[in-house]
């Protein structure tokens, strides 16, 4: 990925009248949209980054303690500041909220039923902010824990942003592949819990009668820049499961 010529010095006045260590987050942010920081990787000591950037030390370690806050980066005590990756056990947290009423919460296995390119429909389109026809590639798969069925599952991709993604294995750990196949990291979702009765065709998938109660989770996930790369509409069954969110 092409590098920008001008300094971020010089870049910081456009970023308008904010906290200097949003701004400066904001440019830190912005590296790692560009791919000039990419999932694992370690980053400057934060002298060297107060150096390049001309702040303070104390305005960097702000800005990195606001991007460790949004998960995108971890603190590792003794080794320095790494950009996050889409590991199980981060997803776990951050992204993976059904979790068993007794036990211990575990990431879930994926089976794919079918992954297809085809145009976008108007609700796809309107989620993923897209022009409709626009190629969407659409994956239906079912999710087990402790090998029980579910979670019925429908994922939709913009075609463009993720290039062969279904020619071949879809792996279990999407977000983990966005990242590390294509540099596109989801930095937050959006999510909406309903009650929903399952269709026929979730039922049979799930192995239990139509009509069976479930938690329909629909989530929309954006990228750092803010944009949408994926929405997701998850069939969840909560005789033995509930929705977590710890929100400290």
């Amino acid at each position: 990925m092409a590098m920008r010529s001008d300094s971020d010095a010089a870049v910081r006045p456009k970023l308008g009248f904010r906290p200097l260590y949003q701004q400066v987050r904001d440019m830190f942010v912005q590296r790692m949209v560009e791919g000039r920081w990419t999932p694992g990787q370690a980053l400057p000591s934060e002298i060297d980054l107060a150096a390049e950037v001309g702040v303070s030390q104390g305005t960097v370690r702000k800005a990195l303690d606001a991007m460790a806050a949004e998960r995108l980066v971890v603190r590792r005590q003794g080794r320095g500041t790494f950009v996050a990756e889409h590991d199980e056990a981060r997803i776990l947290f951050q992204f993976f909220k059904l979790v068993p009423d007794a036990g211990e919460p575990a990431f879930p296995e994926s089976r794919v039923d079918s992954a297809t390119q085809e145009p976008a429909s108007m609700a796809d389109a309107q989620s993923l902010q897209l022009k409709a026809g626009t190629p969407v590639l659409r994956i239906h798969r079912v999710r087990s824990l402790g090998g029980k069925p579910v979670v019925a599952e429908t994922v939709v991709l913009p075609a463009g942003l993720f290039p062969g993604f279904v020619d071949g294995p879809i792996p279990n750990n999407l977000y983990g592949s966005f990242a590390t196949r294509y540099g596109i990291t989801v930095a937050r979702a959006q999510e909406r819990l309903k009650a929903v009765a399952l269709d026929e065709t979730d039922a049979a998938a799930l192995g239990v009668p139509a009509g069976t109660a479930a938690l329909l989770i629909d989530r929309l996930a954006l990228g750092l820049d803010g944009l949408p790369v994926e929405w997701r509409l998850s069939r969840c069954l909560t005789a033995d499961f509930h929705y977590h969110s710890d929100l400290t």
